[in-house]
């Protein structure tokens, strides 16, 4: 299991920007990876992932084309690069293993609101 430390949220308007960042506690080099967020009053769910070799990534559709994610295995850290914001991003956001491993850090919390 792989722990993770995120960090890089907080407050923006509406079409603001954001990176959020992400350090493993640990070797990456073998895992795929994903950023999951978790909005008030709905369940945690897969933004973004990443393979082992960054060669693919893949994204919900609503966040196609405004996020973009990335790794660097040798700096064990993982990024979710958040353009043109909206309010519906408004989330705590998570860095772990696809699939999932059991431990959950604390995310960080991004709001979008004007």
């Amino acid at each position: 299991q792989v722990q993770f430390v995120e960090s890089g949220g907080g407050s923006v308007q509406p079409g603001g920007s954001l990176r959020l960042s992400c350090t493993a506690l640990g070797g990456i080099t073998y895992y795929r990876l994903a950023w999951y967020r978790q909005a008030p009053g709905k369940q945690r769910e897969m933004v973004a992932r990443i393979t082992e070799d960054s060669t693919a990534t893949d994204y919900i559709d609503s966040v196609q084309g405004r996020f973009t994610i990335s790794r660097d295995n040798s700096k064990l850290t993982m990024s979710l690069q958040m353009e043109n914001l909206k309010p519906e991003d408004t989330a705590v956001y998570y860095c772990n293993t696809y699939p999932t491993g059991a431990y959950w850090g604390q995310g960080t919390r991004v709001t979008v609101s004007s």
